[in-house]
């Protein structure tokens, strides 16, 4: 891949070095998105199943969504994209990892410290009192999963719609922003607030802002840099070049 000689010239001075990413990362590893027309909202009201009225109204239907939304991301591994992206967070000294993605796959590709602005699917805690869950979410015997502490009804870390985002979580995102030199967008629609407001405020203090996506998005006007190609195609690269420059 040729890069463009200003983007080369940046990353060759970079001292921070902050990466946003959205559906499209795992998209690549066969995880459908949100907005494609095949995508899983396109099956399901989103209302029934990422919602606090959703929840309370038939927690068991939300239950066995989110386990078959696990149990999709058990049999994913992550894809070169996340590899290279782990590996880069090895060779500068200043990074920052921000992801959409309720998924884990950075973090199973090797990626630490990630900013996870959605929370996960992974992780679950009470509704009720908010105690961590690590007990059984199989839903075997159609039982649902219950508070050990106080018998309350447990559900994922995932932030859902009307739900605010977690504040240190965004905080942390704001200050990588602000900080960065170089800022990477991608995978992402940058339709989903306050998400795409990042890179706008990194373009703000002063950071080279790079979007990695195959399509245009809402935000690609206001880019330093666009690259067209998919994250497993364009990080691999950007890795191999960060280490010629080292």
């Amino acid at each position: 891949m040729n890069f463009d000689k200003n983007f080369k010239a940046r990353i060759n001075t970079a001292k921070d070095v902050t990466i946003l990413t959205g559906a499209g990362v795992s998209a690549e590893s066969g995880i459908a998105t949100f907005r494609d027309p095949d995508g899983l909202w396109s099956k399901f009201n989103p209302a029934e199943l990422a919602s606090i009225d959703g929840f309370l109204a038939n927690t068991e239907l939300v239950w066995s969504w989110y386990r078959h939304r696990v149990s999709i991301i058990e049999n994913t591994s992550p894809n070169p994209g996340h590899y290279a992206i782990a590996e880069i967070q090895k060779l500068i000294k200043s990074f920052n990892l921000i992801t959409q993605n309720v998924d884990r796959l950075h973090q199973r590709a090797g990626s630490e410290n990630v900013i996870e602005l959605h929370g996960n699917i992974v992780n679950n805690h009470c509704f009720d009192c908010g105690d961590i869950f690590e007990g059984n979410t199989s839903l075997l015997n159609n039982i649902l999963p219950k508070c050990v502490s106080c018998g309350g009804r447990i559900r994922p870390d995932v932030v859902w719609f009307g739900e605010m985002l977690p504040q240190q979580a965004i905080k942390k995102a704001e200050i990588a922003a602000i900080k960065a030199d170089i800022f990477f967008i991608v995978g992402t629609s940058s339709e989903v607030y306050p998400a795409a407001n990042l890179p706008i405020i990194a373009k703000q203090n002063g950071a080279f802002v790079v979007e990695v996506n195959p399509k245009q998005t809402a935000i690609s006007n206001y880019m330093d840099y666009c690259i067209r190609e998919t994250s497993a195609v364009a990080f691999p690269q950007i890795l191999e070049f960060i280490k010629t420059t080292l």
